[in-house]
């Protein structure tokens, strides 16, 4: 799988941050980790200097290289990175490098750049291009909980997008007890493939909190054909489904008509043993509505689940999905 396809473990939205910045003159370090594409506005200066969207430092005129420290918005095993330098063409660093730690709790600022905290190098040094999507695969297996991004020696980068495979503590998790939503993306859900998703990203279904608008859901063309649209996600742990949420918030001309779920026990296998697995209704089609929370509590029992397949009829958006129950 292309490593972008998996979630941005850095994003804000699911509490990412960039915690410090030896040198942020030019254009603050908070720009890195937005979630829009980053964008040039042409004759925008402010009283520093010409006004970018990204984290650009004063030009260097010392040995040494710049350098932030970002706390992952949810730790993770980290299969990539894009080092994202749109706009910057004659500003934007030589070579960057990328070091990692895992540290429990919320270490302070103060705690993470002194010289107690162990760094491990990730990326090695190397070469960026200007105006350019920069990937960089990651062979690292290690668990990880906050990031030292360099420059060599100074410019200015748009974004930096993490991409990985959550790794929750599942020990504290299963202390507290209970049910959880075992699709949510804070506790490992991913959503693996879908039929379509042209208005709306797949990954939205399971992200934090209610959406934001109708950019933030998934959302699928309009259908021509016989047929319906799905999707397939890979639960965080194996666990039986007690109760759903499907929520059609800002979805009002274009909510599907209609809605299933199924489920199955495939843990380990791959997306294409998965999708010809032995799929158990969950959920019978059941009628939704226009920009609603619907709560499923009545549901048919199929034991241990490790991923479910979710279909709408025949299209339309669905902004949240939530597959409440306990782990196994």
């Amino acid at each position: 799988m292309d490593f972008t396809e998996l979630i941005d473990l850095a994003s804000g939205r699911l509490g990412g941050a960039v915690l410090y910045a030896n040198d942020d003159f030019f254009a603050p370090k908070e720009n890195l980790l937005k979630p829009s594409a980053p964008i040039f506005i042409e004759g925008k200066y402010t009283d520093l200097g010409k006004w970018m969207d990204g984290w650009e430092s004063r030009r260097r005129r010392t040995p040494g290289f710049d350098w932030c420290i970002v706390r992952l918005g949810l730790p993770g095993i980290i299969r990539g990175v894009v080092v994202d330098t749109s706009h910057f063409k004659g500003n934007y660093p030589e070579q960057c490098s990328l070091e990692a730690c895992e540290i429990d709790g919320l270490p302070t600022t103060e705690e993470l750049i002194s010289e107690s905290t162990q760094w491990t190098e990730i990326l090695p040094v190397l070469n960026l291009s200007g105006d350019s999507l920069n990937p960089f695969a990651i062979t690292n297996d290690r668990r990880w909980t906050h990031l030292r991004f360099k420059i060599f020696p100074d410019g200015g980068v748009a974004r930096l997008r993490v991409y990985g495979e959550v790794t929750p503590d599942w020990n504290r998790l299963k202390q507290i007890g209970g049910e959880i939503d075992l699709a949510a993306v804070e506790n490992g859900g991913v959503v693996l493939s879908c039929s379509d998703m042209f208005f709306g990203h797949r990954h939205n279904l399971i992200m934090p909190g209610r959406a934001l608008n109708m950019s933030d859901g998934w959302e699928t063309k309009r259908r021509r054909g016989p047929g319906h649209d799905w999707t397939i996600l890979k639960l965080g742990a194996t666990g039986h489904i007690k109760r759903l949420e499907v929520d059609t918030a800002w979805f009002k001309g274009n909510f599907p008509e209609s809605c299933s779920l199924e489920a199955c026990d495939a843990a380990d296998s791959s997306i294409e043993k998965v999708q010809e697995g032995d799929w158990k209704p969950v959920l019978s089609r059941t009628k939704l509505q226009a920009h609603t929370r619907h709560f499923f509590d009545e549901l048919a029992e199929v034991g241990r689940a490790s991923h479910v397949r979710f279909n709408i009829f025949p299209d339309g958006g669905v902004s949240r999905l939530r597959v409440y129950g306990t782990i196994e």
